[in-house]
């Protein structure tokens, strides 16, 4: 796929309509391999279509997307070309008119995933960047607080304790506890936040899902109280829902929206999204800031303005956010419901398995975590891999000793059993 350019057409000065038409002829081929994808998540019971989708190793049986995503054949090669076409001239195709727009559609593709306006969604590399944009930029000092739970993950709270050393804001975390996730209903989960709310909190924090046990977090209900008892800004993870579950960022009601899309995205590694409302914009200091600040003045361009970019990479991003879109939503959701279903049901079977996730599928996702009676967590995470091939993250802390297991569309039951199967080995 790869595309050469003459000497000849050098001297003389590439036109814009040629380097787009080499350009868009990769991304054309990337478009018709996608329509030739399957157009649902892989079947319960068997994986039907999607055997050749991914690059995976034959004898790696993968579960673990909440940690790094697969990306499917398709975009790495769409992303190959890109840099092959790229690397005939890094000067000129770095920095040539051309490769502009295809960025603006990559955004605009990635706005219509998560429902916002292009104009609030930066192309960022990945979440924990917006947490420290936020954590070092936003309008903070003495007397605010910023409030978490003990579910944040550390890419969004250990950027708040490193600036509030330096800007005089106090961090807080309160305990949620994963004991009793099993027994809670949504208005708990929002009890629980209402209850650490205090009056100095400035900033709430949450994950759309955590990564430890999956709890999905009834964001809406919990902006609406917050807002309420006067938080300025809600700023939610969502490493591990665009692209796993529907995500609605205008009916949310929130301020700033966080993703890593080499997750369930599936694009190329080092890519994330960062939803910024219109009027927040104007609140934040850029972290980075080069030539652009100026040029891209008043849009949020300005938190892109990182001079050099993996730009390849990102047109790739559009491959992917493409492949997404070719799966019904309902369908995925479905796919999603369908394997927790089934895994609750191969734990409840096993004397040796507990289930340590939500029982409900409203605070559930394609994320949970499951205890094998006396063992290490970490240790069967680790012997899994290198025994049988199979990928899960362990976690082996005072909150959780288990094994977290992350399917995605191509996964079926099948996995799920030979999962089992391997614990009991």
């Amino acid at each position: 796929m790869r595309m050469a350019i003459s000497r000849r057409r050098f001297l003389k000065g590439a036109s814009s309509a040629a380097l787009l038409a080499e350009l868009g002829l990769i991304r054309e081929t990337a478009a018709r391999s996608v329509i030739r994808a399957p157009s649902e998540p892989a079947s319960i019971t068997g994986k039907a279509g999607w055997n050749d989708q991914y690059s995976l190793d034959p004898s790696v049986t993968y579960l673990n997307h909440g940690s790094i995503g697969t990306i499917p054949r398709v975009v790495q090669e769409a992303h190959s070309g890109y840099l092959s076409l790229c690397e005939t001239n890094p000067w000129l195709y770095m920095w040539s008119e051309p490769w502009v727009e295809p960025r603006e559609e990559v955004r605009r593709r990635a706005a219509a995933l998560v429902n916002c306006d292009p104009e609030e969604l930066a192309i960022t590399h990945n979440t924990t960047e917006c947490f420290n944009l936020l954590a070092g930029g936003l309008p903070l000092g003495a007397g605010d607080e910023v409030l978490f739970s003990s579910l944040n993950h550390l890419g969004a709270s250990v950027c708040w304790y490193n600036q509030s050393v330096r800007r005089g804001y106090s961090v807080r975390q309160f305990d949620f506890p994963i004991d009793e996730i099993g027994l809670l209903n949504e208005s708990d989960v929002v009890a629980r936040y209402e209850e650490a709310i205090g009056p100095n909190t400035r900033i709430l924090v949450l994950p759309h899902v955590d990564n430890t046990v999956g709890l999905r977090h009834p964001v809406a209900q919990i902006t609406s109280m917050a807002r309420d008892k006067g938080v300025r800004w809600i700023v939610v993870d969502g490493a591990q829902t665009a692209s796993m579950i529907p995500v609605d960022l205008k009916a949310l009601g929130i301020d700033v929206y966080a993703t890593s899309a080499h997750k369930w995205i599936q694009s190329p590694k080092e890519l994330g999204l960062a939803y910024i409302k219109e009027e927040v914009q104007t609140q934040i200091r850029p972290m980075w800031v080069t030539w652009g600040q100026n040029y891209w003045k008043d849009t949020v361009r300005i938190f892109e303005d990182y001079g050099t970019r993996a730009l390849p990479a990102v047109i790739a991003l559009g491959d992917a956010l493409n492949f997404q879109t070719q799966l019904n939503e309902e369908e995925r959701e479905r796919h999603h419901w369908q394997l927790w279903q089934n895994m609750q049901q191969i734990v409840d079977e096993n004397d040796n398995l507990f289930w340590r996730s939500p029982t409900s599928w409203n605070l559930s996702a394609a994320l949970y975590a499951v205890e094998v009676r006396d063992k290490n967590g970490s240790d069967v995470a680790k012997s899994l891999f290198e025994e049988h091939g199979i990928v899960v993250r362990g976690f082996n802390t005072p909150a959780l000793n288990g094994i977290r297991i992350s399917p995605n569309i191509a996964n079926d039951t099948n996995d799920l059993e030979k999962l089992v199967a391997a614990i009991g080995d």
